[in-house]
């Protein structure tokens, strides 16, 4: 997924990229594979790869990806304990090389990383966020869009909360070209496109059987990326650390924010009914356990 990502970004050609991994020849293969399309795609900015961190220093963005990936039978939060010393030892690297970036988290169970990797550095919440709403939201919209048969850009998603089994889709502020999705569909159809966009990765990793998602995951930390490179100030859903939003404190949970050069510049709050503000509580405690587990909390 990183190096994927990666070429999204250098493509887009309004960024350098450099690729780390642990792996001798690894990410300077790839890298260099990628960087010999430039001429083909039409780019020129560049994409390195190293197996240190000397050449990321003074990073603007830093995406963390590194981990193992789910396989079938897993879920997100067996990833917890082994990918926890991973991105404790990334994040630690990053703080010393670039103590000024902004870092966007991918690494699952992404919520509680993204607790972690703010732990970790140190950073203001601004600074830190992590993959959530964009990439499952785009997965609803796909589904949406394919039942619909309409394009998936007319469809405006709205998931907040965990990224996993506990994430909060709320129908009723989704919209197809601004028509809310419950007065296109019955409440059936909803819930079976519902329930396989919470299901969305673990569809994926069971028809791969040796890997798991990465065009879509990467696409979404791309756009996230190019809203803070760009200043665009765009509402994103990601995994963000609140403070009192939504009555929600001292977590890390799915929800609107607007994306800026500084990183997060708003959390935007929706109203909520008292349904929806219940599951989203109850996602918050999800990731808490987590934290707990990993003694953060």
């Amino acid at each position: 997924m990183g190096a994927t990502c990666a070429q999204r970004i250098v493509e887009k050609g309004y960024a350098d990229v450099v690729l780390v991994d642990i792996i001798e020849g690894l990410p300077q293969g790839k890298a260099l594979d990628i960087q010999q399309s430039a001429s083909v795609i039409g780019f020129d900015t560049r994409i390195t790869g190293t197996n240190g961190y000397e050449e990321t220093a003074d990073s603007d963005i830093v995406v963390i990806t590194s981990g193992i990936a789910r396989k079938p039978g897993m879920s997100r939060d067996d990833l917890l304990r082994v990918n926890a010393d991973i991105v404790s030892s990334v994040v630690r690297n990053v703080v010393k090389h670039s103590p000024e970036c902004i870092i966007i988290s991918v690494t699952n169970p992404c919520d509680a990383m993204t607790w972690l990797a703010l732990r970790t550095s140190g950073f203001p919440r601004n600074r830190v966020f992590g993959l959530s709403g964009v990439l499952d939201g785009a997965r609803f919209a796909s589904f949406i869009a394919d039942e619909l048969k309409v394009s998936p850009k007319d469809v405006s998603p709205c998931i907040m909360g965990q990224h996993g089994e506990q994430m909060v889709v709320i129908p009723r502020l989704t919209t197809v070209k601004s028509k809310p999705l419950t007065e296109l569909l019955p409440p059936d159809t909803i819930k079976r496109l519902v329930e396989r966009t919470i299901n969305g990765g673990a569809e994926i990793v069971g028809l791969l059987k040796t890997g798991s998602a990465f065009y879509a995951p990467s696409a979404a930390v791309a756009r996230m990326a190019e809203a803070v490179v760009l200043d665009k100030k765009e509402v994103l859903c990601c995994a963000a650390y609140l403070e009192g939003e939504y009555g929600i404190r001292d977590t890390v949970l799915g929800v609107p924010v607007k994306l800026g050069r500084k990183g997060i510049e708003q959390i935007v709050e929706h109203k909520l009914t008292p349904d929806e503000k219940q599951a989203l509580h109850s996602s918050a405690e999800a990731v808490r356990k987590l934290a707990e587990e990993m003694k953060l909390a």
